[in-house]
């Protein structure tokens, strides 16, 4: 590993880590023994090859994770990876509360992101499901006959923010529940604005 591949935001994110720093810098190294290019994006340590995101470094309060950005589509020979949430289609999660878990799974490690820049070589991408995709909840829906200006709103808005509402109101278990959030939010829809604007 040579000095001139080190990034130095990441020497500060290290610097200032309190939780998982061991963790962070083990994995550190063992990501640019396999000769990836050191970054800093989404303020976190970023390992790239050539421009395209391969492996992340991050830390919560009950883990630290090594994030693969296209994870769905490694083979997950050793059943490793998880799924952050359901609604995450690519990225892929290796998680470790200790050190010594990192240290006994290096080699293991090096095959996954080996896999990773395979994956990037070959231009292979994941299938995302597009917004269109997701079901509109049968609330919404009636709101959209009901107020033609509320449907032609929502397709206004960005895919992200439609897919955020969609997300939102499917997430209630009770049809009064989702339709309280629809008429909620209307106003927002009208007015262009996403569900955390």
């Amino acid at each position: 590993m040579t000095n001139s591949r080190l990034n130095p935001k990441v020497d500060e994110y290290l610097s200032k880590a309190t939780k998982w720093k061991e963790e962070f810098v083990k994995l550190r190294n063992i990501i640019l023994e396999c000769e990836l290019t050191e970054d800093y994006k989404w303020m976190h340590p970023c390992y790239t090859f050539e421009k395209k995101n391969i492996v992340l470094i991050h830390g919560f309060k009950e883990y630290c994770a090594l994030l693969f950005h296209k994870g769905a589509l490694l083979k997950d020979s050793h059943g490793i990876l998880i799924q952050q949430t359901e609604n995450v289609q690519a990225a892929r999660q290796i998680r470790f509360t200790n050190v010594r878990e990192i240290v006994e799974m290096e080699t293991i490690l090096k095959s996954y992101i080996k896999e990773a820049i395979e994956v990037e070589k070959a231009g292979l991408e994941v299938n995302i499901k597009k917004d269109r995709a997701f079901n509109i909840p049968e609330e919404l829906q009636s709101k959209f006959d009901e107020i033609p200006a509320l449907k032609t709103a929502f397709e206004a808005l960005t895919p992200g923010r439609q897919r955020a509402y969609i997300l939102y109101f499917s997430k209630a278990k009770q049809s009064k529940t989702r339709t309280s959030r629809v008429e909620k939010y209307m106003q927002q829809i009208l007015d262009g604005k996403g569900l955390n604007d």
